[in-house]
């Protein structure tokens, strides 16, 4: 099973005027410590509420020029046993990098694996029916499976031009 998991940080951000700039400083520090080993991990701002009203407020605290940051990190967990067990190696990954900054684990959703999605697709397209121009209808089981192989190796040769760039970087 592979899962997607979000975890909340707050990190501190020193010398800082408005909340913006707080936002932009904290991105850019937590990706300093986090790559180049998890260079993966999608950085965002976090949401936060108001625990009485309910009312939105900025991601970023500020208090005497030092502010703390909401920030939601992304990461996505492969071949895991239960979510439990994906909340736990992306907190251990994160929080290596990020040294003395809190860690909350935020949500965890399951994503569906590749053989599923295919599995899915081939299905949909067989029960699939077309119409022709003149009101027939006709079954498209026996175009699906040359469909299905264009499509996977024009995804193949997309992927490897980014992979090539990543190399050459």
């Amino acid at each position: 099973m592979n899962c997607r998991v979000v975890v909340e940080a707050a990190v501190p951000v020193y010398d800082v005027e408005t909340p913006d700039e707080a936002v932009r400083i904290a991105i850019s520090k937590t990706g300093e410590m986090l790559n180049p080993d998890l260079n993966y991990v999608e950085i965002n701002m976090g949401e936060r509420a108001c625990p009485h009203c309910g009312e939105e407020l900025e991601p970023a605290f500020i208090a005497a020029d030092e502010s703390l940051v909401a920030l939601e990190l992304e990461m996505t967990v492969f071949n895991v046993e239960r979510e439990e067990h994906a909340s736990r190696i992306a907190r251990k990954e994160i929080g290596q990098r990020l040294e003395n900054i809190p860690l909350d684990v935020v949500e965890i959703e399951e994503l569906e694996s590749e053989e599923e999605t295919e599995q899915e697709t081939s299905d949909t397209d067989q029960d699939d029916e077309t119409t022709d121009g003149d009101g027939t209808t006709t079954d498209s089981d026996h175009s699906s499976s040359g469909d299905l192989a264009q499509t996977e190796s024009s995804e193949d040769d997309e992927v490897l031009p980014e992979f090539e760039e990543l190399i050459d970087e």
